[in-house]
């Protein structure tokens, strides 16, 4: 009888997972069924350019059932509501339940607040095509209302943490503001973009040359940095540092940090301190070995005994090592411990610019580095067969 196959999440580790496992075994060996919120699979590496109006929605959209279609993988539309590893089902948010033989819970990650005051009610954050979308619109909004109400704070905006999202949210920002500016009448003169950050630098863990090189491009496009100050609350209009000042603003994206899904802490999974489970060699949970919990909500280790940043790059690879992992679980074989081969990273710093590592040691920036940023998103899109599936 064909084992049970759950898959949750058709983010880039989910679908990846599902795809692999699918290749490798037949429907007779197992059903496999994936479960999405959407009926779309969201390209999150480039929230930022949909966010700042550099690319549409639609562009950043891939449709599952495009993907999948005759890989005789079953796709369910829904929200889940509990996952019961004890009973070894999932229950969805239209009350179906589904069994599973093994189940893998690749639902992403939520945002980390830190406990600032008023800073959920207040502030944006970009993990979703839906919320990318509604910043891009919240901005032109502001441009639009500014000739008639002649409020600063309207043009004030600011990007609360500088790691790589909020880096590539400011390139891609310093890059639109002129052009939002100029549609609108207004003097862009009037436009102010800040970063703040409570690390005294930006780009966290990239080369001090690298990070420079990045800081004075966006520096010469306008942006105000202001590193080593903590926002220590967020209030309707108004943004508050730890050294006192203040910030008056009407707009405020906040990316700085990530903790685990809520949901796989309420299943009782072995979680580290901001909630991401812990997985043993093979991406299972430590206390469940039916379960693979991957991507953003996973807490993996390096050689070096430190954890593994959240970045597409991990997740992809989790995903089709799970898929793999599926495959022996089911038929047999020796699986191999999971060895994640980080080829580097790059962050884009707006149109046509970036700065990064690849290979481990061979820097680079501007153009190039720019291209080699887009082709890995083609070499992703060519892998789960979607160069042109965007809906």
């Amino acid at each position: 009888m064909a084992k049970q196959i759950v898959i949750l999440g058709a983010g880039y580790a989910g679908l990846l997972c599902a795809l692999e496992a699918r290749k490798r075994l037949s429907g007779i060996d197992a059903q496999i069924t994936l479960v999405n919120k959407h009926t779309y699979h969201q390209l999150i590496t480039q929230l930022h350019e949909t966010a700042a109006g550099a690319r549409s929605d639609r562009s950043i959209r891939i449709s599952i059932q495009n993907v999948i279609r005759d890989k005789n993988i079953e796709f369910k539309k829904g929200i889940v509501q509990q996952i019961v590893p004890a009973d070894k089902n999932v229950v969805l948010d239209d009350g179906t339940t589904l069994p599973y033989d093994y189940l893998v819970v690749a639902l992403g990650s939520e945002a980390e607040y830190f406990g600032i005051t008023g800073l959920k009610d207040h502030a944006f954050i970009l993990k979703s095509v839906n919320q990318a979308r509604l910043i891009r619109a919240h901005i032109e909004s502001c441009f639009a209302r500014y000739p008639y109400e002649k409020k600063s704070e309207l043009l004030r905006f600011v990007v609360g943490g500088a790691g790589f999202s909020g880096i590539e949210l400011v390139g891609e920002l310093a890059d639109a503001l002129p052009n939002y500016a100029k549609d609108a009448g207004v003097d862009m003169s009037l436009v102010e973009l800040y970063n703040v950050e409570a690390a005294p630098g930006i780009l966290p863990g990239f080369d001090e040359e690298l990070v420079q090189r990045a800081r004075t491009s966006l520096e010469e496009r306008g942006v105000k940095f202001m590193t080593g100050m903590p926002i220590v609350e967020v209030a309707p209009g108004v943004v508050h540092l730890k050294n006192g000042q203040s910030i008056a603003t009407q707009t405020v994206v906040w990316t700085g940090g990530v903790r685990g899904n809520q949901l796989v802490i309420n299943a009782g999974f072995e979680t580290e301190p901001r909630g991401r489970a812990k997985v043993n060699e093979f991406l299972q949970s430590t206390n469940y070995s039916d379960v693979y919990i991957l991507g953003d909500c996973s807490f993996v280790l390096g050689n070096e005994g430190r954890p593994f940043p959240p970045t597409a790059q991990l997740a992809w690879q989790m995903g089709s090592a799970a898929g793999k992992y599926l495959y022996h679980d089911i038929k047999g074989g020796t699986k191999v411990p999971f060895n994640a081969n980080i080829m580097g990273s790059l962050a884009s710093l707006g149109r046509k610019d970036a700065v990064g590592k690849v290979l481990q040691s061979y820097k680079m920036y501007g153009k190039m580095a720019y291209v080699a940023k887009e082709a890995s998103q083609i070499r992703y899109l060519a892998k789960i067969g979607a160069m042109f599936a965007a809906r």
